[in-house]
């Protein structure tokens, strides 16, 4: 690896704004996760509860790599991710931790949103890893549609103090 790691970069894509996270966006990135269909398939399915919420955003803010989704003709928060895990050994970074109001599902929007994250770590890396729960049909299900490939391993991840296995997806820069 020859640069270091921009964690912070504010992306532009046609309409979405991917930029960092901050403490004054609460109230919108709860009206974007409030809704119990977003969290349905997720391990953490009661997400959209206000204190479990709290927990995920205040955990999100502190990573110092979580992005806020900006619908550019609105100006509406519609989501967050970020980045996780950088192993410059093996030219390795995590996208994870995302969610997308439900009013955005079933379009273009995630594709949107990932190629901008892709393509801004591509810059610096080779293999971008996706951990989704064994269980959340509907991200699987996103993940191939953009390219994601099933490594041959599920790993365990703790949320909510209890662990949850998740299936491996990679993309690797072409």
């Amino acid at each position: 690896m020859t640069k270091a790691f921009d964690f912070r970069p504010i992306l532009q894509g046609p309409r979405v704004t991917v930029r960092p996270m901050q403490a004054d966006d609460w109230q919108g990135m709860y009206a974007a996760a409030s809704n119990p269909k977003v969290w349905e398939n997720h391990p953490a399915s009661n997400r959209h509860e206000e204190p479990i919420f709290r927990g995920f955003f205040d955990d999100a803010l502190a990573s110092g790599s979580a992005f806020t989704f900006v619908d550019s003709e609105t100006d509406r928060i519609i989501g967050t991710s970020r980045y996780n895990g950088l192993d410059e050994a093996l030219g390795e970074i995590e996208i994870g931790w995302t969610f997308l109001d439900h009013d955005y599902w079933g379009g273009s929007y995630n594709a949107e949103i990932k190629k901008l994250m892709l393509d801004h770590a591509f810059r610096f890396i080779d293999t971008v890893l996706f951990w989704v729960g064994d269980t959340n049909i509907v991200s699987m299900r996103a993940m191939e549609k953009i390219g994601g490939v099933k490594r041959d391993e599920v790993k365990d991840r703790v949320l909510n103090g209890t662990s949850y296995p998740h299936i491996i997806y990679e993309i690797r820069k072409s």
